[in-house]
């Protein structure tokens, strides 16, 4: 039954399926049978899988009724292809319409029949029953049984038999669910997380049949394939079955590719009494109780791509062991990718390789085979994103490959350039961790609502940065949204110069180069760009001339990834930017603001890192707040040759105001008092300042202040109190030595972190504001800044 199955299932509704979305979207005259029969084929293709690899024999009485309904979908097969054979309308079409309306009729009637539902019934009793367990469960390469979408491919990968294939990275996995299990025996859910293609479903497999699990269980283990479309009432058929068969004992459930919530919980409301592992491309399960996929390692990614290219672990000799390494090392540890690329690559010359190689360098897929095994498996993961959050992953691309991106850029980016606010930008971010799209960088402070996101951190597997490109460049050139360079290249793509005699349409563009001239521009036209991001490594930089033309511009993020801070030239082109509403400088010298500098209106957002800012805030011949006369947030961090803050507190907008890692900092000027709308006020890190002014008490609107490592300041302002805003004080590692009597008026006040040695003295002021909490923090030393 299984071969005639493979056959037939496998290969028919797949086809059927993409031939029917051709007959909707082209053929007026079948459109609506057409749609109608997308909508039952979809419906019953998770059963048909459940079926294809259960490894159950059926009886032939049920293999007939298969046959039958294979043989109307083969027949529906053919016709479209008819269909779509009649390139203008004609008779033809009426006709083959007709006879189209008497296929969905025989499919409905055989739907309707429930002789699925039969079938299912009967391959659920014979698994629970242990007659025929399962013998085809290997037929699945990857996490979602793909040969359902791409047959050609898996059959290519299937020829691989060596039994290493099964085995390679899973020993880590299964021990670790296994030790959850055997930790948490209260627990009734359990989970598997990880991205597309990384291996959950070949983990859960074997698990399913490890002995240590069997034993746990009692050999009562069910296996379910829930899918993106789930056919509820077959699969509560085959619970009720496994778990009403008269043994009273605990047993396991485990569901495979669950991809929302809702169907969990549905699905968790028949499983009462029971344990069930659940396998998601989304956490779906308590963290405590989840496992999520870690990559292969390199020699356990070489020995993968190995298997399947060659036959062996390792490159056979006298083949290009780089070429090898290459590869392996583009895939990043993901086993989807190490195995479709490593069959597509089997008795391949070398020559083939390098052209390979070149390729995944660009961000494109290797071949055909690569395209539709690996990216369109991985786009399923995007589908049930709401439409902008889906292109907020896309904007990713915009990113430098293995490089973390600053939690800040990203929103910021999000902000701007979908016109939603910080909030909804923030979540987006846990969005698309909780769907392994995106990893946060672990950072004990993320999540507070008054810090700002400079200083976390996201990163991306570079397949996913991959996939986002490769969706980004499917239209021409001049009508991409985002116009991306997919790695560090000397000079701007020759792609782009040829067809810069028309402008582009790109709201985002990213550029990532090494050292570039005045010579080295070519003119492009980008009038509706709206985020510029400029990467390069190099001491000089001329910042290129069609930055002028940007009138839309709002988010300009220039990143210099060399060792050292790099002159700009051509900086003063950004006044022209009449909408720049965020501007991000690293490891740049900052450009000298005089009196004559043309004011940035409409600047909000400005942030320096690892910058020179050679004196540009020490001024006193002319207000530099006419120059920032909106700007409200304004970061400096780790600039190690700041000293004055003088014209700063002439910022009288100033909104947030970090001064960070500064280590030249001693002492805050007494016009602080000035900023009268300031709500943030961070020092962190600036070990010389020895006092906070008095007038830091004279800021109305302060609720938040950080003094976090500022080891060298012992007191606070006696009028300290006067603060009646304030809701949250970072003062861990400090060296205070004492409290002014007058915090105990801090009416606000809510939060205090600070060390244990500080707590006693804030307990003693607890009692007078009960409502206060006090958190003793641990000691964090990270140096996560200096891998960047």
């Amino acid at each position: 039954m299984a071969s005639f199955i493979d056959l037939f299932a496998g290969d028919i509704t797949t086809q059927l399926l993409k031939l029917l979305v051709l007959v909707a979207n082209t053929v007026y005259s079948c459109k609506g049978i057409a749609e109608r029969l997308i909508t039952m084929i979809r419906d019953v293709q998770p059963t048909i899988k459940e079926i294809q690899y259960s490894g159950v024999e059926l009886s032939n009485h049920r293999q007939t009724q298969l046959r039958g309904f294979f043989e109307i979908l083969e027949k529906a097969r053919k016709l479209c292809e008819k269909v779509l054979r009649c390139r203008r309308w004609n008779l033809k079409h009426v006709y083959h319409a007709n006879k189209m309306k008497d296929l969905e009729k025989n499919i409905s009637r055989f739907l309707n029949s429930q002789i699925l539902l039969f079938v299912l019934a009967e391959v659920c009793h014979l698994r629970v029953n242990g007659d025929r367990i399962e013998r085809n469960m290997d037929r699945l390469l990857s996490e979602r049984n793909d040969s359902l979408s791409f047959p050609e491919t898996v059959m290519e990968v299937e020829r691989v038999s060596n039994p290493w294939i099964q085995m390679v990275g899973l020993d880590l996995g299964k021990r670790k669910v296994k030790e959850m299990m055997f930790k948490f025996t209260d627990t009734y859910l359990f989970g598997i997380s990880g991205m597309s293609g990384s291996g959950k479903t070949t983990l859960a497999k074997e698990l399913s049949r490890d002995v240590d699990v069997r034993g746990l269980f009692k050999n009562k283990v069910l296996f379910l394939i829930v899918s993106r479309s789930p056919n509820f009432e077959s699969l509560e058929f085959c619970i009720r079955e496994f778990l009403n068969d008269g043994v009273q004992q605990r047993k396991l459930v485990i569901l495979d590719d669950v991809w929302t919530r809702e169907s969990l919980d549905k699905l968790l409301s028949k499983i009462r009494g029971s344990t069930t592992l659940v396998v998601s491309r989304s956490k779906l399960a308590d963290p405590r109780t989840t496992y999520n996929v870690e990559l292969l390692k390199e020699d356990e990614a070489m020995s993968l791509l190995c298997l399947y290219a060659f036959d062996h672990k390792s490159p056979p000799s006298p083949f290009n062991k780089n070429l090898v390494k290459q590869v392996v090392d583009e895939c990043k540890g993901l086993p989807l990718s190490l195995k479709v690329l490593g069959a597509s690559l089997k008795n391949k010359p070398e020559r083939y390789w390098e052209g390979v190689v070149n390729r995944l360098l660009r961000g494109e897929a290797a071949d055909e085979t690569h395209e539709s095994r690996v990216f369109s498996h991985m786009e399923e993961s995007l589908e049930n994103l709401e439409p902008k959050l889906r292109e907020c992953f896309l904007d990713m691309g915009a990113f430098p490959e293995d490089k973390k991106i600053p939690l800040y850029v990203l929103t910021n980016v999000w902000v701007e350039r979908h016109d939603i606010d910080e909030e909804t930008a923030f979540s987006f971010v846990l969005r698309l961790a909780d769907k392994n799209l995106l990893t946060i960088v672990k950072n004990p402070r993320f999540g507070d609502v008054h810090i700002g996101y400079y200083d976390v951190f996201v990163t991306q597997h570079d397949v996913l940065r991959d996939l986002a490109l490769h969706m980004s460049n499917r239209v021409d050139v001049n009508r991409r949204e985002r116009l991306l360079m997919p790695k560090r290249e000397p000079m701007l793509p020759r792609e782009w110069e040829k067809n810069n005699d028309e402008p582009f349409d790109a709201k985002i563009v990213s550029l990532h180069t090494g050292e570039m001239d005045e010579m080295d521009w070519f003119d492009m036209d980008l009038p509706k760009a709206e985020v510029l991001i400029l990467n390069f490594s190099s001491d000089n930089y001329v910042l290129p001339p069609f930055i002028g033309k940007m009138s839309r511009l709002r988010v300009l993020v220039i990143i210099n990834n060399g060792m050292s801070p790099a002159r700009l030239h051509g900086f003063s082109i950004v006044a022209n930017l009449a909408k720049l509403r965020s501007l991000w400088l690293e490891r740049i010298h900052v450009p000298k603001f005089t009196s004559s500098t043309i004011p940035l209106n409409k600047l909000q957002k400005m942030h320096l890192i690892f910058c020179k800012v050679n004196n540009s805030f020490d001024q006193t011949s002319f207000d530099i707040s006419q120059i920032f006369p909106s700007l409200s947030d304004l970061t400096i961090d780790h600039c190690d040759d700041l000293v004055e803050l003088n014209s700063i507190f002439g910022i009288t907008s100033l909104n947030s105001l970090s001064i960070t890692n500064c280590p030249r900092i001693l002492e805050l000027p007494k016009n602080l008092s000035n900023l009268q709308s300031l709500e943030r006020l961070r020092l962190y890190a600036c070990p010389e300042l020895i006092s906070l002014p008095v007038e830091i008490c004279e800021l109305p609107c302060l609720k938040y202040v950080d003094i976090s490592q500022c080891v060298s300041l012992i007191y606070l302002p006696e009028k300290f109190g006067k603060l009646g805003k304030l809701e949250k004080i970072d003062m861990r590692e400090c060296s205070l030595l004492g409290l002014p009597s007058s915090v105990a008026a801090l009416v606000s006040l809510r939060h205090v972190v600070c060390d244990e040695e500080t707590s006693s003295m804030w307990e003693k002021v607890k009692k007078i504001v009960p409502e206060l909490c006090i958190e003793v923090a641990k000691k964090c030393f990270t140096v996560d800044w200096l891998d960047d």
